[in-house]
């Protein structure tokens, strides 16, 4: 399964998923009980975010015996870095021609 930027950042932009993905991001692999464990709604409402997170391919999931570990998709979290990137580089070079558009009007007394 691939993710796109758009459905990346839907699943980023619920405060508990990413929470969920900073957490995975700092201590590596975690149980589905560990991760609810940090969380004071229920474990079916922290499966439900896992479930989001795993649909749009942020994180996979091993199952071990009675547990459930996920950990995060490092490809899939690369390619929306990309992503980011390249708008950040067209937003950057935008912004430069209008600093630059706005400096020479007023270096011509327009305004």
């Amino acid at each position: 399964m691939t993710t796109t930027p758009t459905t990346a950042f839907a699943a980023l932009a619920d405060p508990t998923r990413s929470t969920i993905v900073d957490l995975l991001a700092r201590r590596g692999e975690l149980t589905a009980g560990e991760i609810g464990a940090e969380f004071p709604s229920s474990a079916s409402a922290v499966s439900q975010h896992l479930k989001v997170l795993r649909e749009a391919a942020l994180v996979t999931v091993e199952k071990r015996a009675q547990q459930r570990v996920y950990r995060l998709d490092a490809a899939a979290l690369a390619a929306v870095e990309g992503w980011l990137s390249a708008r950040a580089r067209q937003w950057n070079a935008r912004m430069d021609k209008l600093a630059a558009h706005i400096e020479k009007t007023r270096d011509e007394g327009e305004l």
